[in-house]
């Protein structure tokens, strides 16, 4: 922990005013600090766009546009792991709860339903416009409340969160590029906006570190991951309904239900089987951890339009290939394994045995895309025996015990 970080005031007078209080940094030792009522309900109300996103996703695969349906996807999730990403830290070091803290986290939310609103006119026209004002109803809320955390620091601290105020507010003018420049620049646009709200922490931290809390950056981002799989079940439990209502095709669902059940069980099992708070000691190491969610919760959600891709394939709704519509599923899963195990638990792994079984899990997930229809089943299957193996040496070669 950084020396310089705030830390909590808690002798500064009588009880402040539950209507407006002071907005200063947090302490990144505080004892008991979890995710709020408020956090959650945000959390809920990005479901809403993230199951737009997918949904979008698995009509340009069904159809055949990969092409089209991939890059659009990430895009659209991006914007909303960006703004969700935004939130979460920013709580993490300020969050007050009083009235006005709540009422501009509120007007956020209000901005990430306009955001979900704006989702297919951005997959099917490039149109972003909605989504850009959804995003910039969320930017002001941040804006002010980045400026409110200036009004009551000092010295560095003041500093910093005037750097951030100015920083989102320079990268919400550039996101104008993708409304009025041409179709074929959009990408281009986006790539470089992208990287350049990713370095505004570290340009806005440099000389002093905000207070985010290590123990409750790493609840948020488990929680956030539990609703994203939270609607991959519910959106495969859809796909299986819908298809068994039209077509009574249950010798074929089946295979096709179980396979992603044991797959989603096997991705929460695999997120939640080792701690990381304590890994978050630093920003860079926090910060890495941080941005490679990005891929962790967008192919987490992907897995669910992928089995709604592989059933609508079984009963003929979906006219493309076994294999397209098999590496609908295998390739985020795939993904998704290694993710984990490159940002998140090659940290507590003892030995090239332990070490191995995620990256040869991705491996065998991609391979199983070329096992016909019993791709799906058989994904589920790796998937488990991934968790078994990981169980059976860690119970052999334990990680040392938390200090």
């Amino acid at each position: 922990m950084s020396e310089d970080a705030p830390r909590a005031r808690a002798d500064d007078g009588p009880p402040p005013s539950p209507l407006l209080r002071r907005m200063t940094g947090r302490g990144r030792e505080e004892a008991h600090r979890t995710a709020t009522p408020l956090e959650l309900f945000f959390d809920l109300c990005f479901v809403v766009a993230v199951a737009v996103a997918g949904r979008e996703l698995v009509h340009a695969l069904a159809e055949g546009h990969p092409e089209h349906g991939v890059p659009g996807y990430l895009m659209v999730f991006f914007a909303i792991w960006l703004a969700w990403l935004n939130f979460t830290w920013f709580a993490s070091a300020y969050d007050t709860d009083d009235v006005l803290y709540r009422v501009v986290t509120l007007v956020q939310i209000t901005g990430v339903l306009i955001l979900a609103a704006g989702i297919p006119r951005a997959f099917e026209k490039s149109d972003f416009s909605v989504v850009w004002f959804g995003y910039l109803v969320m930017r002001l809320a941040l804006v002010s409340q980045w400026l409110r955390a200036a009004f009551s620091a000092e010295g560095a601290e003041r500093r910093t969160a005037l750097k951030y105020a100015a920083g989102v507010s320079a990268c919400q003018v550039g996101w104008l590029g993708v409304l009025f420049l041409p179709d074929r620049a959009k990408p281009w646009v986006f790539l470089v906006m992208a990287v350049v709200e990713l370095g505004v922490p570290a340009f806005a931290e440099r000389t002093q570190q905000t207070a985010w809390h290590p123990h409750h950056i790493a609840e948020r981002y488990g929680l956030f991951t539990i609703i994203v799989l939270g609607e991959t079940v519910s959106a495969a439990t859809v796909a299986v309904q819908s298809a068994l209502d039209e077509h009574e095709a249950l010798g074929e669902l089946l295979p096709l239900a179980a396979g992603g059940l044991l797959l989603i069980f096997a991705a929460f099992w695999i997120y939640f089987a080792v701690p990381i708070h304590l890994h978050l000691a630093s920003n860079r190491q926090a910060f890495l951890w941080g941005y490679g969610h990005f891929f962790v919760f967008a192919s987490a959600a992907a897995i669910g339009a992928g089995i709604e891709v592989a059933i609508e394939q079984a009963v003929g709704k979906a006219h493309i290939s076994t294999a397209a519509a098999s590496s609908a599923v295998t390739v985020p899963a795939a993904l998704f394994v290694f993710s984990m195990w490159l940002i998140h638990s090659r940290h507590h792994k003892r030995g090239a045995a332990q070490q191995l079984v995620l990256p040869v899990s991705a491996l065998a997930i991609l391979a199983c895309t070329f096992a016909g229809s019993r791709a799906v089943p058989l994904t589920g299957l790796v998937a488990a025996a991934t968790v078994a193996a990981g169980v059976r040496l860690s119970t052999r070669n334990p990680p040392p015990a938390e200090a």
